[in-house]
């Protein structure tokens, strides 16, 4: 029996040339979905649930757009219009949240299901080029064409006592890079994963998160825009501007002073422009690149063999993920969930807000730091109780019986500290009292006595 997933296809164009969608195993085209001319970095599938995309046709435009695209319609159906242009887009794992970079350097924080925009704050002195979150979506990863790579711990951005108290809300910055970073991927583990970044200057290197050191600097003969991991990450695959598929060992020996060059074991090449971008499937085991030339390239990663090619609409292929099929690309079942989605009135979320807006921002963060606070009652980095307390009146504001539950628990141990309190000082006064009318008594004795 074969347990494997069914995997599809996606890719976008830097022009309106649409997003493909082919099946990986069969190469049958899917629906074509249009109006789509996206950055670098700028397709996703939120949750899988549908399509999302930023839209910068004008790199020197001062405003952008962000489409929704659910996967049984061609035609876009949501648009949002950020405050400023988004490159690129990233979504958690689940679909709850869609995070963008802007080109003033600014990161937004999206929830999905509301348009909610949660966060925003300042994260590079340019224009953010990539975005990626770590495997268990704790850490947020991100590139700048300024040549930075910063590791935002989630907990942090959503914590405003532990904001104001840190001198900067990054947990590691990366600055070896000496010109714009053109792709970020994370390994696996968490916390303790790799992340390799490419950059215009033509180098990929390779950071421990939990050391927040730099591993490996591999040299390139080409710039690098794109790099993706083999799942045993015991090579990545970089792709270059002169049309090939880099090979890099992560295990080479560095001992050397030319150790740079000895992490490059091999390439592939069939492309005859810019290879732009790269995806790789677990299920299937094989590599996918993505190239100027419109083409797209599957790959058996140990034969070197092409084993499938697709081809965009028009214009070059920017963009490329491969992702299990959803249940609404199923041929059989497309009708009945268009019906269903009519009959039942289905819709994608709401477009995404334009600005913060100010209450929202202290319920969410109200809540975040409570729920850190239950976690560790004893913890005395924890927030103060008169910040606690505040954040307890906002709630019960907003109506919150379990605010209010909370609150009266908080109380009841107040009081209850407080009569331990009391017993205390009775105690000790007791001790004293009958420590003073003992040494007065002795004292009256001595006297009497002489």
């Amino acid at each position: 029996m074969n347990t494997k997933m069914e995997e599809i296809v996606i890719a976008s164009s830097s022009i309106d040339g649409g997003i493909g969608c082919w099946d990986l195993q069969t190469g049958t085209e899917h629906l074509r979905y249009k109006s789509c001319a996206s950055p670098p970095h700028g397709l996703i599938s939120v949750g899988r649930r549908f399509l999302a995309s930023s839209q910068l046709q004008d790199p020197k435009a001062s405003s952008g757009a962000i489409l929704y695209w659910s996967w049984s319609r061609p035609q876009v159906e949501v648009k949002c219009f950020p405050e400023e242009p988004i490159k690129p887009l990233v979504a958690n794992s689940e679909g709850t949240y869609l995070v963008g970079g802007g080109l003033s350097g600014n990161i937004y924080f999206w929830e999905v299901a509301t348009g909610r925009l949660l966060k925003k704050w300042r994260a590079h002195y340019r224009a953010v080029s990539c975005l990626v979150f770590t495997e268990d979506d704790s850490l947020l990863v991100s590139g700048s064409e300024d040549g930075s790579v910063r590791v935002w711990p989630l907990l942090m951005i959503f914590d405003d006592y532990q904001m104001e108290q840190a001198s900067q809300l990054y947990e590691h910055s990366f600055q070896e890079h000496t010109l714009r970073v053109t792709d970020i991927v994370t390994g696996y583990g968490g916390g303790n994963a790799i992340i390799i970044s490419a950059s215009e200057d033509r180098t990929c290197k390779v950071w421990s998160l939990s050391k927040g050191i730099l591993l490996r600097n591999i040299v390139f003969p080409s710039i690098i825009d794109s790099v993706t991991l083999d799942p045993g990450e015991h090579v990545f695959y970089a792709g270059g501007r002169d049309g090939k598929i880099h090979i890099a060992a992560l295990g080479a020996d560095s001992s050397s002073i030319k150790s740079h060059w000895l992490h490059i074991i091999g390439s592939l090449s069939s492309h005859s422009k810019n290879v732009t971008c790269l995806a790789y499937s677990t299920n299937g085991n094989v590599l996918l690149s993505g190239s100027e030339d419109g083409m797209i390239r599957v790959w058996d990663p140990k034969t070197h063999n092409i084993v499938r090619v697709f081809k965009h609409a028009k214009g070059p292929v920017n963009n490329i993920h491969v992702l299990n099929r959803p249940a609404y690309l199923n041929p059989r079942s497309l009708s009945n969930v268009q019906a269903s989605s009519r009959r039942h009135g289905l819709s994608l979320p709401p477009p995404l807000s334009k600005y913060i807006n100010t209450m929202d921002e202290k319920v969410v963060s109200a809540a975040v730091n409570l729920q850190a606070t239950c976690n560790n009652p004893l913890d005395a980095s924890c927030i103060s109780s008169q910040v606690i307390n505040c954040q307890i009146k906002e709630l019960q504001q907003q109506g919150s019986a379990a605010a209010a539950e909370m609150e009266v628990e908080k109380l009841k141990l107040d009081r209850m500290q407080s009569l331990q309190m009391l017993q205390r000082w009775k105690k000790t006064y007791d001790n004293l009292h009958e420590f003073c009318v003992d040494e007065l008594l002795e004292g009256d004795n001595v006297k009497s006595a002489n």
